[in-house]
């Protein structure tokens, strides 16, 4: 069978990076680690194409070529999966389609016209759908009944991909997480019982990047690393000997929650093992919010206390912040802004609340009538340039000038430039990490030069800071530049957040205006 697989266009984000990819001479931040790993579950014996349409369009010669067309997608890419769907079809193509957002909303990939449905995870439903298509069905929809062991799952096609274009790359250990965050998808993905690979699985996979000459990050995209604590630790223990032995060839980064500060063998661990970053949702400084979110793992102890504990380990940390929760008080935005400069975090992913389907927010809110499904129809929907896409508890257009003020000030780089110092100079010691220095790192840091230390207001701050860094943490300058690296992308991206949210704002206001007879509407 000759197959297309394609990775829809993911919109302009802040996840995207693009205007630091652009720098660097990148073109996409990761790779589709969920479509290599559905390319190492089909037959041998099929030819496959991968098209990453965030590095490289298909050609008209690509679907002249294939027979089948698999496409997989998440929320965000949904206008892009519509439009491949309708154009495979339009050309006599079957198609299948999988992915997060489909899983969810599978009714929107019947409705464009795709031919097989492969839900849920592909361990289970790829076996049913080459059945299916063996008995010569011309349709289908496959799902699971239960969740697959992953310790089955094969190494991800890797070969498939362009390793240049990429920033990071990417692997998985575990799926699922224990906690039950009102607002997250991930335990109606996978589940709350956190399943994890074999440290041999780990190894061979993290052997086949080493062989392919991959030197840059990797990233453990597990939705909460630790959140089987025994499995991570037996994993880091394999993975310290390897590294050590390949002389630390790439840093490693994951996902994890706030209650990794709780647990010191873990912490330095993760350091001993390469990993040099964390991501981390501690979504408001709010313990009333956090309750409401069901988020009380971050209730336990001072939020600002375990941030400086997990730095002092040696780790950097990303986090993750939300207004517009239910009972929220005025000013969160103002908060969120004061507790990201107590704890010096330089990249603060700030959004509103959304209601995801099909999780308990969104059953809840379902039920109070209280979602908007023109905001959900929308092209930014569940980036930082939409609207909330239900009516919260205090005014939408006060939430939504928190949020623009709150992310553009966070985003002015003379205070992002003094956050990211104040950052790298808490963080503990580290292994020797060989960093790569290749023209890509190079395009990138003479950029940073240019821009941070000639053309802005910055320049006085940005030498004195690097000549300090230098002299004081050489060890750290690569991450360091790296993350102002990442800075160039936030200051221009605050001003398309800005623009849409004030125009869709706008435009909600003048819909729901109050005349004589009608009271001003709750939603604004």
């Amino acid at each position: 069978m000759k197959t297309l697989l394609i990775w829809p266009i993911l919109p302009n984000s802040f996840w995207s990076y693009q205007e630091t990819l652009d720098l660097a001479g990148l073109r996409s931040t990761t790779p589709p680690l969920g479509l290599i790993t559905v390319a190492a579950l089909l037959p041998n014996d099929w030819e496959l194409k991968l098209i990453d349409r965030n590095v490289a369009l298909e050609t008209e010669a690509d679907w002249d070529w294939c027979e089948l067309v698999i496409i997989s997608a998440m929320l965000v890419q949904r206008q892009d999966l519509h439009d491949l769907i309708q154009k495979a079809v339009s050309l006599g193509k079957k198609v299948a389609v999988g992915g997060p957002f489909v899983t969810s909303v599978p009714d929107f990939a019947l409705q464009a016209g795709a031919n097989y449905l492969i839900l849920d995870e592909g361990e289970i439903t790829i076996p049913l759908f080459l059945e299916a298509l063996e008995r010569g069905e011309p349709t289908g929809i496959f799902r699971a009944s239960e969740k697959p062991d992953v310790t089955t799952t094969p190494i991800p096609r890797f070969d498939l991909l362009n390793l240049d274009a990429y920033l990071l790359m990417t692997l998985q250990f575990s799926r699922g997480c224990p906690f039950q965050c009102e607002f997250c998808d991930i335990i109606n993905l996978f589940g709350r019982k956190p399943r994890t690979k074999t440290p041999a699985q780990m190894l061979a996979e993290l052997e086949t990047l080493y062989q392919l000459g991959w030197r840059r990050t990797i990233f453990l995209v597990d939705d909460n690393f630790i959140g089987n604590s025994r499995n991570a630790k037996l994993f880091l223990r394999e993975l310290i000997p390897w590294m050590q032995v390949h002389r630390y060839p790439f840093t490693l980064m994951t996902e994890a929650s706030l209650n990794l500060a709780e647990d010191e063998e873990l912490m330095d661990l993760l350091v001993q093992a390469g990993f040099t970053m964390v991501f981390m949702g501690i979504e408001t400084p709010d313990v009333e919010s956090l309750g409401v979110a069901h988020k009380e793992q971050n209730t336990r102890r001072s939020l600002v206390e375990s941030c400086h504990k997990i730095n002092q380990k040696g780790l950097q940390i990303l986090s993750g912040f939300i207004l517009g929760f239910d009972g929220e008080r005025a000013g969160a935005g103002q908060r969120i802004q004061a507790f990201v400069e107590a704890t010096s975090i330089p990249v603060a992913h700030l959004t509103m609340l959304g209601a995801l389907h099909n999780t308990a927010m969104w059953t809840r809110l379902q039920q109070e009538g209280r979602l908007i499904e023109s905001v959900m129809a929308g092209e930014h929907f569940t980036t930082q340039m939409s609207l909330m896409n239900f009516v919260p508890t205090r005014p939408m257009a006060e939430i939504t000038r928190e949020f623009i003020d709150a992310f553009w000030n966070l985003y002015e780089p003379l205070p992002y430039l003094k956050r990211a110092f104040s950052h790298f100079q808490t963080i503990g010691q580290r292994p020797p990490i060989r960093y790569p220095i290749t023209d890509k790192e190079i395009r990138l840091f003479l950029a940073i030069c240019w821009r941070q230390g000639i053309l802005r207001e910055t320049r006085w701050r940005f030498w004195t800071q690097l000549w300090t860094m230098i002299r004081q943490r050489p060890d750290l300058l690569y991450d360091y530049l790296t993350v102002l690296g990442l800075g160039e992308h936030f200051f221009n991206f605050r001003y398309q957040v800005r623009a849409k949210l004030e125009e869709q704002l706008t435009a909600l206001e003048s819909a729901v205006a109050p005349s004589a007879e009608q009271p001003e509407a709750c939603l604004i």
